[in-house]
């Protein structure tokens, strides 16, 4: 099996199993080792008292992002810190796209980039990211 297409089976009993990225609207775009590219459309429900997307949101989109990469691997890995910076508002009906990158891969741990986009190709929010390794593998 290829090393992409074993990422792909991880992330697909992932996200079966992903309740809150299907809830999201979360649609897988591209995966492969390392990394995810994950869209979705912000739901008039998604706002807080300002009329704009929760942080919540932008942050648990790059989240899914980070997971499905980091887990692509084929060993459980499980955050151990991550941050975000929202550069610009979002708004109900904008189509979001995360891109999560591996930037460090190591034996314990690993770290992630992950840039959120509008559908304008404008930059909303920079995600950051680091997992702890652990020794379970992924059964697929």
């Amino acid at each position: 099996m290829t090393p992409e297409i074993k990422a792909q089976k991880i992330i697909d009993k992932m996200y079966q199993n992903d309740a809150f990225s299907q809830w999201l609207g979360v649609e897988r775009v591209a995966e492969k080792p390392g990394y995810s590219v994950l869209r979705m459309k912000v739901r008039p429900e998604m706002c807080n008292g300002f009329g704009v997307t929760h942080g919540g949101i932008t942050f648990s989109l790059a989240d899914s992002a980070f997971a499905f990469a980091s887990n692509s691997q084929g060993v459980h890995a499980v955050s151990i810190e991550t941050s975000i910076s929202h550069t610009k508002a979002v708004y109900p009906g904008d189509i979001l796209t995360a891109t999560a990158k591996e930037v460090y891969l190591g034996r314990k741990t690993a770290i992630y980039n992950v840039e959120i986009h509008n559908q304008d190709k404008i930059l909303v929010a920079l995600f950051k990211g680091t997992v702890y390794r652990k020794k379970e593998t992924w059964e697929i």
